[in-house]
């Protein structure tokens, strides 16, 4: 018989690993801390660098040291999150917080509630199931005009739909709509947590505080 033998990791990949989660760990903000909402206009990147003649986001906000929790694409508007504590961030984007993402689209075609209901109970993508999602039809919302406008073909109509998820895949919801067949026009992200994008026109900025109601 072979004598029981006991493999032990060795102290240096203990070390490395509590090193790696250290490392990993979101930092609490340096100093006071900072949450800026801002209204990302279409066609500018969710980053402070760009390519000679990207519209990014130094060209709107000044505040140093804050960066968005999450994204949204180049095409994609609304609201967006920058802080400079990363416990926040991390509470807002990671998968296991849960934290509620509002988002008003414009879908080419009238979509029936057999195709919203597909919607509500998770579709199959690429990269898997997702989530159980709010869907509801709305009125087109009181919002500012894009610039440029989206392109409608004639005589197809358009549905506004108000969409809840708490996920967060990239080009996520542009790739729900087009899965039971109805592309996404307009995107834009109306709340995020307890924050709205009311009153921030395209390219406005504020600051605001933690409350009550902020995740936790």
């Amino acid at each position: 018989m072979k004598p029981n033998t006991t493999v032990r990791q060795p102290k240096r990949a203990n070390n490395e690993r509590r090193a790696s989660r250290k490392l990993n760990k979101p930092k609490r903000a340096r100093g006071p801390q900072k949450i800026i909402l801002f209204n990302k206009p279409f066609n500018t990147l969710t980053q402070f660098s760009g390519e000679p003649g990207d519209s990014t986001l130094a060209d709107f906000i000044p505040v140093k040291d804050v960066y968005p929790a999450g994204r949204l694409d180049k095409d994609s508007e609304g609201l967006l999150v920058l802080t400079n504590d990363g416990v926040l961030q991390a509470r807002l984007t990671q998968p296991k917080s849960k934290q509620a993402k509002v988002y008003w689209v414009q879908v080419e075609g009238a979509p029936t509630e057999a195709d919203l209901q597909a919607l509500r109970d998770g579709v199959e993508l690429k990269d898997g199931m997702t989530l159980p999602a709010g869907v509801e039809v709305i009125e087109s919302p009181q919002i500012w005009d894009r610039n440029p406008p989206i392109r409608e073909r004639k005589n197809i109509p358009t549905t506004w739909l108000a969409i809840t998820l708490k996920e967060g895949r990239n080009r996520q919801v542009r790739r729900m709509t087009a899965h039971i067949g109805f592309p996404t026009l307009r995107l834009i992200r109306y709340k995020m947590a307890h924050w709205t994008v009311d009153d921030l026109a395209p390219g406005e900025w504020r600051e605001v505080t933690l409350s009550a109601t902020t995740p936790a």
